[in-house]
């Protein structure tokens, strides 16, 4: 076989395996790229699945760097938000094996709460499907130890997965009319639109400005967020994105885009309405974009 050829024939998936394990573009590729040399070394000959075979390469990377970067995150300066990831139209979309419900915010925030290898085994297992034996060798485990992972994961993300999602066009709707509420100044208007246990998180790294904790409540979040249109932009404002399955709007500044702001619509009662505005403004979170 030409190895090249076969890891770009299944380089999608393997960015989705790794990316869903991280949350992070930039841990993704580097894991991408650590996988790709022991793959280059391989005797290819002697691999009668190449796919199985990398994907296993990419989880036991993936996870290795999610045990030292969990540490990190423990002591991360306010909020941590996953890196925005075009799942749409967007440039950098369509090459990656990704299921948007699986790399929306609130679902890699539950993610988050997993330890190292329960993460990595729910999504093998959950994600793509990865059988048991597979994941044992993927983590070292027995596979009677995989299992009772994956069952604990299982049961600790259904307790916390987010429910009732919209469709696209309608959250698409819901996001512009908050939007032009937000630009607008009708704190009114943009707390209508807002769930009464609305959440507002900011991810700044500890290197540009961004709130350092969590904003609740509907009548909170909308003045904070008029406050915050009333400033001047660094940069134009770009809207019809969609990033992690969630329609956003895109800052750019001077020197490339100062922040991506994702909104997340749910139907609460009957109603579309926000349930959660995600702003990443690190500039490392934002540098693959």
């Amino acid at each position: 076989m030409d190895p090249l050829a076969e890891f770009d024939r299944h380089r999608g998936l393997l960015f989705a395996v790794a990316y869903e394990i991280l949350g992070s573009v930039a841990d993704a590729e580097d894991v991408l790229q650590d996988s790709w040399l022991r793959w280059s070394a391989t005797a290819h000959d002697e691999v009668g699945n190449p796919r199985a075979y990398l994907a296993r390469v990419v989880s036991r990377q993936a996870l290795n760097r999610l045990r030292t970067v969990a540490r990190a995150r423990e002591t991360y300066p306010g909020p941590w938000l996953p890196d925005p990831l075009p799942t749409g139209d967007d440039d950098g979309a369509a090459d990656r094996a990704l299921r948007t419900d699986d790399v929306t915010v609130a679902m890699l925030l539950v993610l988050e709460t997993l330890a190292p290898e329960e993460r990595a085994v729910f999504v093998l297992r959950e994600a793509f499907g990865t059988g048991y034996d597979e994941i044992a060798a993927a983590t070292g485990r027995p596979v009677a130890t995989v299992r009772q992972i994956a069952h604990r994961a299982r049961e600790h993300v259904r307790a916390r997965r987010p429910r009732f999602t919209v469709p696209p066009d309608r959250a698409r709707r819901v996001a512009e009319a908050f939007v032009g509420a937000a630009l607008g100044g009708d704190v009114a208007a943009l707390t209508a639109l807002l769930a009464p246990e609305v959440v507002s998180l900011a991810d700044g790294g500890g290197t540009v400005s961004a709130a350092r904790r969590p904003i609740r409540g509907a009548e909170k979040v909308a003045r904070f967020l008029v406050g915050l249109a009333a400033r001047p932009l660094p940069g134009a404002l770009t809207g019809a994105a969609e990033f992690n399955g969630l329609p956003a709007v895109v800052v750019r500044g001077p020197d490339g885009i100062d922040s991506v702001v994702l909104i997340e619509v749910s139907e609460v009662d009957g109603a579309d309405l926000v349930t959660a505005v995600y702003a990443v403004r690190n500039p490392d979170k934002l540098a693959h974009l």
